[in-house]
């Protein structure tokens, strides 16, 4: 009997080790009623789950335990959890979308022309203009909707449903969940915020997944996700990165991160750094917004604490690869 017992723990502390759980709720900032399908997620992840007709959900959140965590739902603005609890469960109140209607729509058929000029230039904007985002499509640009400030100067987006993407450079179908676009078309800057997640395409076989893989590699090296990689590990030289500070001084890997301890690492600096990647490519920037930017070994960083310039700022929503992407397995076929 005492053996049995024994197995019985050995077993359940087996499925403890494999599995961390998190339970909660999502509910209405307003009515406090509980939101039915909103999407439980790790931004820039295929992993999540959705919540049921009380508002309830649970997830495994062992392989990202230490991302944050991304709720968004349809007609809500989307909430990041830096902090939860996998001990008792998890309140989450989300604030419906409300835009401001006293600014011009642009949407209705009398401006046609100014909505496909618009849709133009949203889509350069949010997918890019490399070959990946050539090869991307919005699947539902009908629920993208546009407003212009009074001075007509800049370029507001907003939709109610989350932006489809059917990405046919990578074999990605994207659920983008936009919060906020802003387009200032005199000095070109612009501004958009959102929470992304990742569906593989599985009926991708052959020559075709030999394909993906072939633009995944290619989209991987030099990117944002494989930098703070190759830094987490201490291995830009190798990766073939170079970062020199304004007065163009190369700086090493103790120069520009700070560790709290073996699972926290931040990127720290005190001024601007440039960021070179092998002899092809143009050089990229990072300022700093935050004194200090968090950052894992899977490529995830703090997105509010730096702003890129060059290069790395032109990779935009066509371009980025999901967290879980293993440059190794995709080198082994």
């Amino acid at each position: 009997m005492k053996k049995i017992i024994l197995l019985f723990l050995l077993i359940n502390v087996n499925l403890v080790a494999y599995n961390q759980i998190i339970k909660g709720t999502i509910l209405d900032n307003e009515t406090k009623k509980p939101i039915y399908s909103a999407a439980v997620y790790f931004n820039g992840t295929s992993v999540g789950t959705l919540s049921d007709e009380d508002g309830d959900f649970k997830l495994d959140i062992l392989t990202f335990s230490s991302m944050p965590l991304s709720i968004s739902a349809i007609g809500y603005y989307s909430v990041t959890l830096d902090e939860f609890s996998d001990s008792k469960p998890n309140i989450v109140y989300m604030k419906p979308k409300l835009f401001e209607l006293n600014e011009v729509i642009v949407n209705d058929k009398s401006h046609a022309s100014d909505r496909n000029e618009n849709l133009t230039t949203f889509r350069d904007v949010f997918l890019g203009t490399s070959w990946n985002a050539e090869n991307c499509e919005i699947t539902n640009e009908d629920d993208i909707r546009f407003l212009y400030s009074s001075d007509k100067d800049t370029l507001k987006a907003f939709t109610i449903k989350p932006i489809l993407i059917d990405n046919r450079a990578l074999g990605y179908k994207i659920t983008y969940y936009l919060d906020k676009f802003e387009y200032s078309k005199p000095d070109r800057i612009f501004l958009f915020t959102g929470k992304i997640f990742f569906s593989e395409d599985l009926t991708a076989t052959g020559r075709k997944k030999k394909h993906f893989e072939k633009k995944r590699e290619d989209a991987y090296f030099g990117s944002r996700m494989n930098f703070f990689r190759t830094l987490w590990f201490d291995d830009l030289d190798s990766a073939g990165y170079q970062v020199k500070n304004s007065a163009n001084v190369t700086l090493d890997y103790k120069d520009i991160v700070s560790q709290k301890d073996r699972e926290t690492k931040y990127l720290k600096y005190h001024g601007d750094l440039g960021i070179s990647f092998g002899t092809h490519k143009p050089p990229s920037s990072i300022i700093f917004l935050k004194d200090s930017v968090l950052f894992y070994p899977n490529g995830y960083f703090d997105p509010k604490g730096i702003t890129w310039r060059g290069e790395m700022a032109e990779q935009r929503i066509a371009d980025l690869l999901p967290y879980e992407y293993s440059i190794s397995e995709s080198c082994s076929t």
